[in-house]
């Protein structure tokens, strides 16, 4: 079966960040995952929190850029920014349990495909060679151009394509099922294909990035694929509810009746 974590970014926003832990906790997670929880705390007050409420942090970002980057892998002209933004973020992830670390590639719209590619490329080889024992994965996500135009990394089949580049095989795909069907479509099968090359899983409903229940994705199947492939991590909960976040948990309640999640 499978087990499930909260996107503390997302969900429980109507409450203060300290907050969101124990509220997670009280929703039946016992993990959580952020986009930017520097933004929000020392290192020491979310390791705090986690231990109070006996949760693990298994997904955080590296910062987002100068004001609407979305990133800076891709981006050339910013390698030592985001040389220092990589190592802030790992020397964090250490302090908060070693989570995944999603490494954000940019908004590159502005740049040739090819000087972006290679920007990336050469980030994600500096990156892997600063995370070596540090307990975090790398991964990366591709995100739809209608919810990110000019976002680097826009479908799994290229993110694949990256991670079999020379030097680049630890990486792994932040599989991300809404941003897949938004901007591809064919999430069982991509799920299939690319399975051996996914470090995390995200769910939300499509079109609306509502609760998982809600929309044109059957979730049941999804996630009962994702287990019959034997899938052993967590799949994040990263969707806008569409009241309070502690009401929006009956997909959770419906995938445990029907024996897919614990």
């Amino acid at each position: 079966m499978l087990k499930f974590s909260a996107n503390l970014s997302i969900l429980f926003t109507e409450l203060p960040f300290a907050q969101r832990f124990a509220a997670a906790k009280q929703a039946g997670f016992d993990a959580v995952e952020c986009w930017f929880p520097y933004e929000h705390g020392s290192a020491a007050e979310i390791s705090a929190w986690l231990t109070e409420h006996r949760l693990k942090m298994v997904g955080i970002n590296t910062p987002w850029g100068e004001g609407a980057q979305w990133g800076l892998a891709a981006l050339p002209g910013f390698e030592d920014a985001f040389e220092k933004s990589m190592r802030d973020t790992l020397e964090f992830a250490h302090a908060v349990g070693g989570p995944a670390i999603h490494v954000m590639a940019g908004l590159a719209g502005h740049v040739s495909p090819s000087d972006a590619r290679r920007c990336y490329l050469n980030n994600l080889q500096r990156a892997l060679r600063w995370a070596e024992g540090s307990g975090s994965t790398l991964v990366i996500e591709p995100l739809n151009g209608r919810d990110r135009p000019g976002y680097f990394l826009h479908s799994v089949d290229q993110a694949a394509d990256i991670i079999d580049h020379q030097g680049l095989s630890d990486l792994r795909i932040m599989f991300d099922c809404y941003h897949i069907q938004v901007q591809e479509g064919d999430v069982i099968m991509r799920m299939r294909r690319h399975f051996d090359k996914i470090g995390h899983v995200q769910i939300a409903g499509a079109p609306a990035r509502g609760e998982p229940d809600q929309g044109e994705l059957n979730y049941v199947e999804i996630l009962r694929e994702l287990d019959r492939l034997g899938w052993q991590g967590y799949v994040g909960a990263e969707y806008k509810p569409t009241g309070a976040s502690a009401d929006s948990f009956g997909w959770l309640a419906d995938l445990r009746r029907a024996g897919i999640a614990a």
